[in-house]
């Protein structure tokens, strides 16, 4: 009658720490990561013991600006590295970040997510950012270098031995958080300063190439708008625009100004005057709607967080099934387009590009599917649909105010050019050199954090060949 299920007696002294009694706390997974670091050669201290400062974020209503002061959200906060091209990134006026003294982040510092599904990850922030603030959902970690490297920390937070602890102290029963002070008693090895450097030197690499992904896609990028004539394409700023009823309401059934406004004629017009003709998504596309029954014990599961808004990569995250959102529904594959519904003109469009079981995604997502007899391919659309010149076009279709939103018929409907297959391979082949590099940062960063975990389990001589044979 009790198969499967945990049980552990502990005395009040054997109790960790005096903030958690919870049994979700001890359960066998997270104390026998404990345990194991515990038994570890390395010294072992607490997080408070290595470090000058464990803060977080402004908890006030930020009023964000169109430039000024960087501000980081908990979305830009990834495993390993900083997004400054996602959807993460808001600006602050300069009076206000001088007022939030507390939550200043300069390079160097670690941060760690402290709310949200996926609460726990870290990244160092870098040397390109000199100077930023952030938000209450974001933990940030001012090291003592004298004892901790802010890279060799950050990898550990992200490993198993880390990411356990983390984890472990954000279960709540309304939603998931890591509380300041639970920070504190979290168990850090300390190893040689020169392998933490080692894991430095990798994650420095990693940044190196993220950059370059970047480089890569807006080659794609800039070789389509070339294409289609809208490389160096000007937007019209006429704002009045005369329509009667038939060409207007009578026919679109819409009559919010910003729908009329001349910008979109023009571009519709340079599409539909392509040399070589145009099609519409529908026609190429079609519209998964496959929802989930959910019987399995887990899904991979993507939401719109999960869509790097600067490269279109998508990520995904292993969830258990009762611990799935609510709007997780749709199945998905490999090679499908996600076009995100809520404000499409951000450009969360991806390709999925990996092949894993159990795949979910938001029903946040249009998903399509390339036709058998389709001729335009999903790498040209997913371009296509994150170019500057269709994300502006895209605010046309956009229903709501404050959660605005575009419809079904509008992805299907929207016109798209008839670009040769010549073309469209040659932006295949950029976006094919932007997913290797995507590939390797991807490893590097693995590598690291395994190269941890092995310097914990064995000794460091066997984690830095682990890294040789990897890297080379």
């Amino acid at each position: 009658m009790l198969k499967g299920l945990e049980a552990c007696e502990l005395n009040r002294s054997e109790l960790e720490n005096q903030f958690t009694i919870g049994s979700e706390y001890y359960k066998q997974e997270f104390v026998r990561i404990v345990d194991i670091l515990n038994k570890s050669t390395y010294p072992i201290k607490e997080l408070k013991d290595c470090t000058y400062l464990i803060t977080d974020g402004d908890h006030g209503a930020t009023q964000y600006k169109d430039s000024g002061v960087l501000y980081l959200l908990s979305e830009s906060v990834k495993e390993g590295y900083i997004d400054l091209n996602g959807g993460g990134i808001r600006y602050i006026s300069n009076e206000l970040h001088n007022s939030l003294k507390r939550s200043v982040l300069r390079t160097g510092n670690v941060v760690v997510t402290k709310t949200g599904a996926y609460y726990g990850k870290s990244a160092v922030i870098p040397k390109n950012i000199i100077e930023a603030n952030t938000s209450a959902h974001v933990a940030k970690i001012v090291v003592k270098d004298d004892v901790l490297n802010p890279y060799f920390l950050s990898t550990f937070l992200n490993s198993k031995y880390g990411y356990s602890q983390l984890r472990r102290r954000g279960i709540k029963v309304s939603r998931p958080e890591i509380k300041l002070i639970e920070f504190q008693d979290i168990k850090i090895p300390i190893p040689s300063m020169d392998f933490q450097e080692k894991i430095e030197q990798i994650t420095l690499e990693c940044q190196i190439l993220l950059n370059k992904l970047s480089d890569e896609y807006e080659k794609a990028e800039s070789d389509l708008l070339k294409e289609i004539s809208f490389k160096d394409y000007e937007l019209s700023n006429r704002n009045i625009n005369v329509k009667n009823f038939k060409k207007s309401f009578f026919g679109s059934g819409r009559l919010d100004a910003e729908y009329y406004q001349p910008k979109y004629e023009g571009i519709e017009e340079i599409i539909k005057s392509y040399k070589n003709g145009f099609t519409y998504i529908g026609k190429e596309f079609e519209q998964v709607k496959n929802t989930s029954k959910k019987t399995e014990g887990y899904y991979n599961y993507i939401e719109i967080g999960d869509i790097n808004i600067g490269n279109g990569f998508a990520t995904y995250n292993r969830i258990a099934t009762e611990k799935l959102p609510a709007n997780a529904k749709i199945e998905a594959k490999k090679g499908d387009i996600l076009i995100s519904k809520v404000r499409p003109n951000r450009g969360a469009v991806t390709i999925i590009d990996f092949d894993v079981e159990n795949l979910i995604v938001s029903s946040a997502f249009r998903v399509l599917r390339k036709k058998e007899e389709g001729n335009f391919t999903n790498k040209t659309l997913k371009v296509l649909l994150r170019s500057k010149v269709y994300k502006e076009w895209l605010l046309k279709f956009n229903v709501g105010t404050q959660y605005p939103v575009i419809r079904d018929e509008d992805i299907l409907n929207l016109p798209i050019p008839k670009i040769t297959q010549i073309k469209q391979q040659e932006i295949a082949n950029n976006i094919e050199q932007s997913q290797k590099v995507k590939e390797k940062t991807e490893l590097l960063l693995d590598v690291a954090k395994q190269a941890v975990e092995i310097a914990i389990e064995q000794d460091e001589p066997t984690a830095i060949n682990f890294i040789n044979s990897k890297i080379n």
